[in-house]
């Protein structure tokens, strides 16, 4: 393998699976090495390795492990210069092509990895990170692993997916001071927009404080009143009553709580089918509003599909059983929120909401949300579909999430090294 492949992360795979245990080591002018702890792998600026302890010929030493693929690079990254890196008590490295010292002038001990790894391990990492046009770099073996990994890699990338969540749910919480009722409903909102109009909804969420909104529950048609306009959908002049009913009250709400559309983005039709018009789902949005108030209490609370399927058992307004449009009729059809939409809204938006609410209340326990998770559909996508055609069978909500954190945060940024999968893979080969 030419050097110019290799990735220093391949030598922080080496280090953390701490395979280098299984052969005497010694530094390159042959000091003996003796591992007792590795340290903790450094994510942020810095040595690579904290707080390792090595034990050199018959001196133990207490620092830090900096790594590279050859050893000039310390100088190349000006490391010399930098007091960072004074408390490097070991340089790992894959080829040692200059000595290195610190900026006292003392030497650091060098490990050369290059003649310690098996040819099949090389041969496998090259094939794994060779540019073909693979869709994933194991798509050959990913249908080979024990349930045991799979599962618990899994479960460790859908809590990874729930904290990636969480960053919305925060900025949001702090926007409504610590208000889990207006949280609550921002991310409904979103996610009554699903990926065409969860922007526009949100900004619509956005534009008037949450009381506004609570203050309205006992009209259906101030809530909507309030969602269509703030949405930009009430701005023409329509012959259509209810049309008009919704204008002058949106009018009314303008005056009495000096509302202003700037910064909301106004709803898509285009490429919809009809039940996902953006006129049904702020309907519908409304009506659970009007039949539920404490909603997010009430949520919170459920531990059951089955009852978080009744509390969310909502429908449009009855104008919209014979309309997705203003003034064009339809054939008459209830327009109810169906489990696998209802799905959705439990996959993103409770139980990401759930977590972040266990988590304030310093309960790590996910169990409950995993049960949930289990029970409910894989979603059907092109990512889903794909893993599935390589052999991933996929059976649950979680599993579905945790595989889209998989290609997104792992499988798309060759991030092979730091996934369960493929540090699998090589250590089948060393």
């Amino acid at each position: 393998m030419y050097i110019g492949r290799m990735q220093e992360d391949f030598l922080h795979y080496l280090w953390r699976q701490k395979t280098l245990l299984k052969q005497p080591l010694k530094t390159t002018s042959s000091q003996e090495i003796e591992i007792l702890s590795f340290g903790l792998h450094n994510h942020e600026a810095g040595p690579d390795f904290f707080n390792a302890k090595i034990r050199i010929d018959s001196q133990l030493w207490a620092g830090n492990v900096e790594m590279h693929l050859k050893s000039s690079d310390w100088y190349l990254h000006n490391h010399e210069q930098d007091a960072a890196y004074d408390n490097v008590i070991l340089h790992v490295v894959w080829e040692d092509d200059v000595e290195v010292f610190r900026k006292d002038q003392s030497s650091i001990p060098c490990l050369e990895l290059k003649n310690r790894v098996s040819p099949s391990t090389l041969a496998y990492y090259d094939q794994l990170f060779s540019k073909t046009s693979k869709w994933i770099n194991c798509e050959k073996d990913i249908a080979t692993f024990n349930a045991f990994i799979k599962h618990n890699w899994l479960e460790r990338l859908y809590v990874e997916r729930l904290e990636r969540k969480s960053a919305l749910i925060t900025s949001l919480l702090v926007a409504s001071h610590n208000n889990w009722e207006a949280t609550l409903f921002k991310m409904l909102a979103k996610n009554f927009g699903l990926k065409v109009n969860g922007d526009a909804f949100l900004s619509i969420a956005n534009s008037f404080d949450y009381a506004v909104f609570r203050k309205q529950h006992a009209s259906v048609l101030s809530l909507e009143a309030l969602l269509f306009g703030q949405g930009h959908l009430l701005k023409t002049y329509r012959e259509d009553r209810y049309y008009q009913q919704l204008q002058n009250e949106f009018k009314f709400l303008c005056q009495k709580f000096d509302l202003t559309q700037f910064g909301c983005i106004q709803p898509s039709f285009f490429r919809l089918r009809p039940p996902n018009f953006p006129t049904i789902r702020l309907s519908q949005l409304a009506n659970l509003y009007h039949k539920e108030q404490h909603l997010f209490s009430k949520l919170m609370s459920l531990d059951t599909l089955e009852a978080i399927y009744k509390l969310l058992d909502t429908e449009a307004s009855l104008y919209w059983r014979s309309h997705y449009n203003f003034e064009k009729e339809s054939k008459p059809r209830t327009k109810r929120l169906s489990q696998s939409f209802i799905d959705l809204l439990i996959v993103n938006t409770i139980i990401p909401l759930k977590f972040c609410y266990n988590k304030s209340r310093g309960i790590s326990d996910t169990t409950g949300l995993f049960d949930l998770m289990m029970a409910i559909a894989p979603e059907k996508n092109a990512i889903i579909s794909k893993f599935e055609t390589l052999g991933l069978n996929v059976t649950s909500a979680l599993e579905s999430q945790a595989i889209i954190q998989l290609k997104n945060a792992y499988c798309d940024k060759n991030k092979c090294l730091q996934c369960t999968f493929g540090s699998a893979l090589l250590n089948r080969n060393m």
